[in-house]
């Protein structure tokens, strides 16, 4: 196994990395919408989803992978009113659909709206 570590992302705020590559696959910790430099998060769902996509992908990317090779994604939503408004979100950096969970959770670490983890191929 090999860790990954970007500053392209948030960095872990627990005892965890933010990915690993191992075998031919890349595997993201949950990614929140929470801005890499400042670890301020935007105001709302559509904000929030946006840096949590672009979150996945810089991890991804420094595991030598990309959004086109996701074959797995779970999402967690602090409130499921916003299923449509992140959906609109995630079409547009998961065009391959891949195979997903989203689930509704009580909480979110920082009070955040939603997080993404994802398995990509290499």
């Amino acid at each position: 196994m090999k860790e990954i570590m970007t500053k392209d992302a948030p960095a872990a705020i627990g005892p965890y990395a933010q990915g690993y590559v191992s075998g031919n696959y890349v595997f993201t910790s949950g990614q929140i919408g929470a801005d890499p430099v400042t670890g301020k998060a935007s105001e709302g769902i559509a904000a929030q989803a946006e840096q949590s996509c672009k979150n996945v992908g810089a991890v991804l990317k420094a595991g030598g992978s990309d959004y086109t090779k996701v074959v797995k994604t779970t999402c967690y939503l602090a409130d499921m009113n916003d299923f449509s408004a992140f959906n609109e979100v995630y079409a547009k950096y998961f065009t391959g659909k891949p195979a997903r969970s989203c689930v509704a959770v009580k909480t979110l670490p920082k009070g955040l709206l939603c997080e993404i983890e994802a398995v990509a191929e290499l």
